[in-house]
């Protein structure tokens, strides 16, 4: 452990590049020569082999000139929880096998439920954002077809509910649409910009193709309210069931944040389970400056943030948080070797996590946020988010200053989408250069950018994430992506002049 800890330290402290700059053929050629068939070569040099093997290959996302994706870098009491919590091994399905991992796991359930305002909610952690937007999607699912069908009984016995679904019941029993006629009438609405984990959930969740409604955006990005509304109309008329609304707290490319408080009201006026996809932006909740963009997430029936995002955690570290506890309901499954459901029921009931959970063995993931807080201070952790998206501005500003490139739009977060944008090249030739020369700066380990497309037009991503990042070390990037520009159109011009002197 020392050993490892030793070698990472020295790395980390020499590390010149965002990546190794080796070619992918040499990597695999590397990875395929290891022998895993083979006696085994001892503790100390297996560590040195991996330290060769991976960390000299490593993705280093504390670099400067990492500013690609949505991976940042982590608090280093994280890393040390890291390593006590895979030592122990610790499984916080079952209270049996995890005893105060559990109560510190809902411990910090808590205290989030707290600062978004569910009083009376819960939650579990998960792998990710892409696992707590498939549950909370589930959730979502099942509580609305149990809705269905209650509704459905009442109608049977002839009774009423002024608390009704917005679509009625069948009149008798042998009329009732089965699950699966149910399945295929449900909506989600999303905008273009929500992450592609809602479409797989929808895929997952068994809906049809034609599930997932786009619901149109305004000039930034963000979900157009009375667009939604029209949405919502629209639905029903088609006699279809609008099964949940999913706004985004943080889009991946534009970094904007739906108006969360006016889509709170359209969703509560249509009785609709809103899910607020906080992957990104759920840790504004703790920065001073930006906290007030995050108004109305807790009018949410649920809530995804991603702690190893903006709060500086080694992956995996989210939460799937929902407002009433009662609606965790369907996740429930009782096995007498696991979670006996006559156990369940006595007063003094283990809390058995397994019961909320779509994971059985879970890893302990809880004890690094819990560390960072205890070693760090929530605020402090605020702070650092705020100071990337400051950065963010400042360099958006930047570039807009800088007639050879180009900016679109404005973050909430700490995203910078640009493209280079020469006199000397026409619009097509600005969208061909994206690709290349993002694809020529990851490979030479010089700098990690990413790319997007945006209305049919490509655009390089920055994802500012790490609170030591300067101006200055994003500048030396953008000069990167200046010369690298340069170098490909001197490179095509060159091409283009010895191919019309061959052809002379």
């Amino acid at each position: 452990m020392h050993s490892v800890v030793d070698a990472l330290g020295q790395r980390f402290r020499t590390a010149e590049r965002a990546s190794s700059a080796k070619d992918r053929s040499g990597l695999q050629a590397a990875v395929d020569a290891v022998d895993l068939d083979t006696a085994g070569v001892g503790n100390a040099e297996a560590l040195r082999e991996v330290d060769d093997l991976c960390a000299d290959n490593a993705v280093w996302f504390h670099h400067p000139s990492y500013v690609a994706h949505l991976n940042c870098p982590v608090a280093v009491p994280a890393v040390a929880a890291e390593a006590m919590l895979a030592a122990i091994n610790t499984s916080v399905d079952t209270y049996d096998q995890s005893e105060v991992a559990t109560l510190m796991e809902r411990r910090l359930v808590d205290w989030t439920c707290g600062h978004l305002g569910f009083a009376g909610g819960d939650g579990i952690f998960t792998s990710g954002g892409t696992q707590s937007n498939l549950q909370a999607l589930f959730l979502a699912r099942e509580n609305v077809l149990a809705g269905l069908a209650d509704h459905a009984d009442e109608s049977d016995r002839g009774e009423s509910d002024d608390a009704e679904p917005r679509r009625g019941g069948p009149s008798a029993p042998s009329d009732r649409p089965t699950r699966r006629d149910q399945l295929s009438r449900l909506r989600i609405l999303a905008t273009d910009q929500a992450h592609f984990s809602v479409s797989r959930a929808a895929f997952l969740l068994g809906l049809d193709a034609e599930a997932v409604v786009t619901v149109p955006t305004d000039a930034s990005g963000r979900m157009d309210a009375e667009a939604l509304n029209a949405s919502l109309l629209s639905i029903d008329a088609h006699d279809a069931i609008p099964m949940a609304v999913v706004a985004t707290a943080g889009t991946t490319d534009l970094g904007v944040i739906d108006p969360l408080e006016t889509i709170a009201g359209v969703c509560e006026a249509a009785n609709v389970w809103l899910h607020v996809d906080a992957a990104y932006g759920g840790g504004l909740l703790w920065a001073p400056a930006r906290a007030h963009l995050l108004d109305g997430i807790g009018r949410a029936t649920s809530v995804t943030i991603d702690f190893h995002k903006t709060f500086f955690q080694p992956v995996s570290s989210s939460a799937l948080l929902i407002r009433d506890a009662n609606l965790f309901a369907p996740t429930i499954h009782h096995h007498d070797y696991l979670n006996p459901e006559a156990e369940a029921l006595e007063a003094d009931a283990e809390p058995n996590q397994v019961d909320k959970s779509l994971q059985t063995t879970r890893r302990f993931d809880a004890l690094k946020l819990w560390t960072t807080l205890r070693a760090r201070g929530a605020g402090e952790i605020g702070t650092m988010l705020d100071t990337v998206c400051d950065l963010a501005t400042d360099v958006r500003a930047l570039l807009e200053g800088q007639a050879d490139f180009e900016v679109l739009g404005a973050s909430d977060l700490s995203t910078v989408l640009f493209r280079f944008t020469p006199a000397t090249a026409d619009r097509a030739t600005c969208d061909e250069l994206v690709p290349l020369i993002r694809r020529v700066l990851f490979r030479s380990g010089r700098a990690a950018i990413a790319r997007t497309v945006i209305d049919g037009r490509p655009w390089l991503k920055l994802t500012l994430l790490n609170p030591d990042t300067s101006v200055d070390d994003v500048t030396a990037v953008l000069d990167l992506v200046r010369a690298t520009g340069h170098g490909i159109l001197a490179g095509r011009d060159l091409e283009g002049a010895v191919t019309e002197g061959g052809a002379a």
